[in-house]
């Protein structure tokens, strides 16, 4: 191998013709033969030599243009395949995955059998977790608990208040800070009796409670009045940047003013310049109509949660332990990625948790298996009713995207035919739809008529047959 430290050699992703044999294994496994042809695997040969080429340094050809079939006599083919291989198995991988129908679930078990020879095919082989697989109960006509939209006064009164609070005006004060003032500091902080990069602040306005600070420092100034000097002693956060995690540091802090917050009063002149209402009354009603509709789009979710859940109560799906915990895994992942683009690491996001990797997925479980359960069910009844989205689904489905893409659908549908990834849209508009079929079907009865009947089933009864057991309610 020669590649300079830290470079990859990138193949673009592209259509390919690998041929793939599916082995159900036990527990919910399978075993995916696969074969990449012979000219493609020539083709990611000359790709990778090619780009080899451009670091080489040989003797009658000029930098970045020694010529692959030179790069491959030089290096040895096994070294080029080698690279090759490096830069494409993982679009190999995902096509074998493709073509061979499967849900994966967890991590693969990857066998990349002996490196071809020229002019032979590549082999490997996955084993991997799938999706179980549902045999349905009754899945038309479930009776499921639909609880109705509700909106108190003391909602109402939280928003008011949130909204008062961003009208508060700061007022100077002649006492000791307490919890909510605000005060003005300068500060100085130093390490070792050494001041620190980014450890010093003049005029700074800090509210005390807030938790904006190091832990422990805006506890350290409560009390304090206007002039008062205070010392603060605090440790980094582990996680904390610029190699000041863990460390300990004393900070100089100067108040130089208390600040009260001043709300302002509850009545119609604050409707008027809060929200533009004439009264009060008005403002209230308003609030209430929002927060109605935010608690029926709420509502709609848990109904179509309930239903799916519904009916997965009354199939048949065997889920082995080792599936539920590879998807709690999945779920764990998406959620430390997701988090990363926040700026939080996972090593943060444990620390907070005060939990490690493995007890965290662990309490996922719960979820991971009733996700399987979902997908399980909604997978038998595409396939039971025959589900297959028209292009004029699909091309609806995609419209928000293509609006954020700046694009038109038929543009992005084309473009995700182009990079292969059509099947899996069509999968997922054919769930949607598989969901939209429960929903139109569904018998919505009221949350307390749900507890009532499932309070009639307990520990020790006799089950009632399948497909007539269909209670469920949102507050369980």
């Amino acid at each position: 191998m020669l590649k300079a430290p830290g470079q990859a050699i990138v193949c673009e992703r592209m259509a390919s013709d690998v041929k793939t044999t599916v082995t159900e294994l036990a527990e919910s496994r399978v075993r995916v033969e696969a074969e990449v042809p012979a000219e493609e695997v020539e083709r990611s040969v000359q790709q990778a030599a090619k780009v080899l080429g451009r670091q080489l340094r040989i003797p009658g050809f000029r930098k970045g243009k020694v010529p692959p079939p030179v790069v491959i006599r030089r290096l040895g083919r096994e070294a080029v395949l080698d690279e090759a291989l490096r830069a494409a198995l993982g679009n190999w991988y995902a096509d074998a995955i493709d073509t061979s129908g499967i849900s994966p679930v967890g991590e693969p078990d990857l066998d990349v059998g002996d490196l071809p020879q020229a002019g032979q095919p590549l082999a490997f082989s996955i084993e991997i977790g799938v999706r179980p697989v549902a045999k349905l109960g009754q899945y038309k006509g479930l009776e499921v608990g639909r609880r109705e939209p509700h909106v108190d006064d003391e909602a109402i009164d939280q928003e008011l208040e949130r909204l008062r609070d961003r009208f508060a005006t700061l007022e100077t004060v002649d006492r000791p800070a307490g919890h909510g003032d605000h005060v003005v500091m300068d500060y100085l902080g130093k390490i070792d009796d050494v001041p620190f990069e980014g450890g010093e602040g003049r005029d700074q306005l800090l509210e005390l409670g807030s938790g904006r600070l190091l832990p422990g420092f805006e506890e350290h100034l409560t009390g304090a009045s206007a002039g008062e000097e205070r010392t603060v002693q605090v440790t980094f956060p582990e996680e904390y940047p610029n190699d000041l995690g863990g460390r300990e540091a004393r900070f100089d802090v100067t108040v130089t003013e208390v600040k009260a917050k001043r709300l302002p009063e509850l009545d119609d002149e604050f409707a008027s310049e809060a929200a533009g209402f004439d009264t009060l009354a008005e403002l209230r009603e308003d609030i209430a109509a929002r927060l109605r509709e935010g608690d029926e789009r709420a509502i709609e979710r848990e109904f179509e949660e309930a239903v799916v859940d519904a009916a997965a109560a009354v199939a048949e799906i065997q889920i082995p332990e080792k599936l539920v915990h590879a998807r709690a895994h999945e779920m764990l992942d998406r959620t430390l990625s997701a988090l990363a683009r926040q700026g939080i690491s996972k090593e943060a996001y444990l620390q907070i948790a005060g939990k490690d990797e493995e007890t965290v997925a662990r309490e996922a479980e719960p979820e991971a298996d009733k996700a399987l359960r979902r997908e399980a069910v909604l997978a038998a009844i595409v396939a039971a009713e025959g589900i297959d989205p028209a292009q004029e689904r699909i091309l609806q489905e995609l419209e928000p995207v293509a609006e954020r893409g700046n694009t038109t659908p038929q543009n992005l549908l084309e473009q995700l035919r182009k990079d292969g990834r059509i099947d899996r849209l069509r999968e997922d508009v054919a769930t949607r739809m598989a969901i939209e079929l429960l929903i139109s079907e569904a018998k919505p009865i009221t949350a307390q008529q749900a507890k009532a009947r499932e309070e009639l089933w307990t520990p020790g009864k006799e089950e009632p047959e399948k497909g007539t057991r269909q209670l469920w309610t949102p507050d369980s």
